[in-house]
């Protein structure tokens, strides 16, 4: 069998032409499929934002139930140190540095870091008073809303979230 190069070129660009002829033609995308894309993205995003901040109003919740019971465990300690209470006046900061009236040896404190009384996770300051209303003494936070006397308090007499 015998081939001139001639139909060898002839027969090889009739495969090219065949083989371009089928590719598909489209360069892009059209506007409804991009659309399409981004909404289903957008709505995902918008899911995972709704989960995420379910979750993170929990851990503040947490934190704060956590806080509340390390402070009033600290009381307990300097209670039992000095044979008294912190009174509502003294508050907190009776756990971080003696109070006047009270000797520095039976002081066994700092009970807790000064950081610890500081601020619960809405940027409002831990409470204590003594005597309280559910307790010999109540520490609390006022919780989300910021308000004190509301549902969502969060103090040492609850425990659960």
């Amino acid at each position: 069998m015998c081939y001139n190069v001639y139909s060898f070129q002839q027969h090889n660009t009739k495969m090219k032409d065949n083989y371009r002829s089928r590719k598909p033609q489209r360069g892009g995308f059209t506007l409804i499929e991009v659309m399409i894309v981004l909404f289903i993205i957008v709505m995902i995003m918008g899911t995972a934002v709704v989960a995420v901040q379910g979750q993170r109003n929990k851990a503040q919740r947490q934190t704060a139930l956590a806080y509340v019971k390390m402070l009033a465990n600290a009381v307990d300690r300097y209670d039992v140190d000095t044979g008294r209470l912190p009174t509502t006046a003294e508050g907190l900061a009776a756990l971080v540095t003696c109070p006047p009236g009270v000797s520095e040896g039976k002081w066994g404190g700092p009970y807790i870091k000064d950081s610890a009384t500081s601020v619960d996770p809405w940027g409002n300051e831990y409470q204590y008073v003594s005597p309280g209303k559910h307790g010999t003494f109540d520490v609390w936070s006022y919780g989300p809303d910021g308000m004190d006397g509301t549902d969502d308090d969060i103090g040492n007499w609850k425990n659960d979230l």
